[in-house]
């Protein structure tokens, strides 16, 4: 416990910065677009490209990791939008909330906390895991929160509209063109190497920042929704489905594939549980920003689930440990 929280009262620590600096106008609401249009287009590319061409090709290719995570994360996806919708929460921000859903911070919390927990070898499988939240979970999530224009515009406008979506999302394109300079022993020129570490360093604690701050400019402007103050029903199951249903359907799945002799080690099945088992991805809050969601959703189920994971995370440890 003592070494779970050390590794992520920091984060808790950046997100209430965040908050106390928007809450106390030291950040004029104003600038907040400024901090995620920072984080998303250049900070957050950088740190992707670097986790990408750092990572050996070999690992990205690990078949049972990467079919059992993925089943499992299209899964919490549709249950997610699919409890979701309602007259108050609509595609953009049911696809944008079973993204926070799918998708646990495993970038900025899980590697460094496995690694503390279980060792250098949980760094592979876990990569996987990144992998298809980037690229696969993300776009197909991106997509569908433009399906609100099939209503208003018919079937070929949203599939435009979804299109043009996914290739404006850098994350994809930041891990996909790491991956390529993996594979092909690429390396950068030593100063554009340095500007890239530099902006990939200020990524995580950036974002952070900005979620305290976009908490706090949602309870600040809560009067002026249009369907009035953030109801609990509109997030709370989201964060239960993350916290809970996410690591029991991997923990199922992954043994259904090992009875059924699949190729899947019992030590990756471990790594892919605790992934599941992080709070939700800080990111998926600068993405929301973007697209036009419903922000102050966003961020209060990944605060939910930052705080509440102290508790469920610490548990499927003990119940790995037991």
């Amino acid at each position: 416990m003592l070494e779970i929280f050390r590794v992520t009262f920091p984060f808790f620590a950046l997100v209430l910065c965040g908050y106390v600096a928007a809450r106390w106008r030291f950040l004029p609401l104003e600038a907040i677009p400024g901090l995620n249009g920072f984080v998303l287009f250049f900070a957050l590319p950088c740190m992707l490209f670097r986790f990408g061409a750092d990572t050996p090709i070999a690992q990205l290719l690990d078949a049972g990791v990467f079919f059992t995570y993925l089943l499992c994360a299209l899964l919490i996806v549709a249950l997610s939008i699919a409890i979701s919708l309602n007259p108050r929460v609509r595609w953009n921000d049911a696809s944008l909330g079973a993204l926070v859903a799918a998708f646990p911070n495993t970038g900025f919390m899980g590697v460094p906390l496995l690694v503390a927990l279980l060792g250098a070898q949980a760094v592979g499988p876990a990569i996987v895991t990144i992998v298809i939240d980037l690229v696969i979970t993300s776009s197909l999530c991106v997509a569908l929160s433009r399906m609100d224009a099939a209503g208003q515009h018919g079937a070929a406008v949203a599939a435009r509209k979804a299109l043009a979506g996914v290739l404006r999302n850098p994350m994809p394109w930041a891990i996909s063109i790491g991956a390529a300079f993996s594979y092909w022993n690429l390396e950068l020129m030593g100063p554009v190497s340095k500007t890239v570490g530099l902006l990939a360093d200020a990524a995580s604690p950036v974002a952070l920042f900005t979620i305290g701050a976009v908490l706090a400019r949602s309870v600040m402007l809560s009067h002026e929704r249009p369907d009035g103050p953030l109801r609990a029903i509109d997030y709370l199951p989201i964060a239960l489905i993350k916290l809970v249903v996410h690591p029991v359907l991997v923990l199922l799945v992954g043994l259904a594939a090992i009875q059924w002799g699949l190729p899947l080690e019992p030590f990756a099945l471990q790594v892919m549980v605790l992934v599941a088992a992080l709070p939700s991805a800080s990111n998926v809050s600068l993405l929301a920003e973007r697209l036009g969601a419903d922000n102050g959703r966003i961020a209060r189920i990944i605060l939910v689930t930052t705080v509440a994971a102290f508790v469920t995370f610490s548990g499927a440890v003990n119940f790995f440990k037991a």
